[in-house]
C-alpha cells in the first residue's frame, strides 16, 4: 500500500500544478513571516488528519519531522541540507494546505488521498535529509541534557 502511495506522489510531482507549488516556495523561503505561517498550518493539517490507512502516521511523522527541520534551519541552527530539498518540501506543504490542487481536499477520500500520496513520495524520495536531521535533533537534546538546560 505504501509503494502505491509513493509512486502516485511521484506522478504527482512530475505535475505542472506541483511544480507551481515548488516555484512558490522560494517566495516562502525569503520570507520568514510567510513561512512560519506556513508550518504552523501545515502542522495543524497534519495533526487534526486521522486515518486508519497503514503508513500514514510514518508520513505524517516525517513530515512533522519536516516542518522542525524548516525551523531550524530558518533560526539559523541547521544548515545541512540541501536547497532543492527545502524548495520540494516547502512546495509539499503548500500543496498540502492548499484545499484546490489536482485533487480538490473537498472530495471525500480522493481529495485527501493525493495530497498523503504526495508526502509517502517526499519521505521517500528525501529519506537522507530527514534522517540527517533527525540525528542532529537527537544530538542537540543531548546536548542541551548535558549543559542542564530543559527543552520546552
Amino acid at each position: 500500500m505504501l509503494q502505491d502511495l509513493i509512486q502516485k506522489g511521484l506522478r504527482l510531482s512530475q505535475h505542472a500544478i506541483f511544480r507551481k507549488f515548488v516555484s512558490r516556495a522560494g517566495g516562502f523561503l525569503a520570507k520568514p513571516a510567510k513561512l512560519a505561517m506556513l508550518l504552523t498550518t501545515a502542522y495543524d493539517k497534519l495533526i487534526d488528519t486521522s486515518s486508519s490507512q497503514s503508513g500514514f502516521a510514518q508520513v505524517k511523522d516525517v513530515m512533522q519531522t519536516f516542518i522542525r527541520l524548516v525551523k531550524a534551519y530558518i533560526n539559523g541552527d541547521y544548515r545541512q541540507v540541501s536547497n532543492r530539498s527545502l524548495l520540494v518540501g516547502v512546495g509539499v506543504l503548500l500543496y498540502l494546505v492548499t484545499p484546490l490542487d489536482v485533487i480538490p481536499d473537498f472530495i471525500p477520500v480522493l481529495g485527501l488521498l493525493d495530497d498523503i500520496s504526495l508526502m509517502a513520495w517526499f519521505v521517500d524520495a528525501f529519506h537522507k535529509e530527514i534522517t540527517n536531521f533527525r540525528t542532529w535533533e537527537s544530538m542537540r537534546v543531548k546536548e542541551l541534557e548535558s549543559l542542564g538546560v530543559r527543552k520546552v
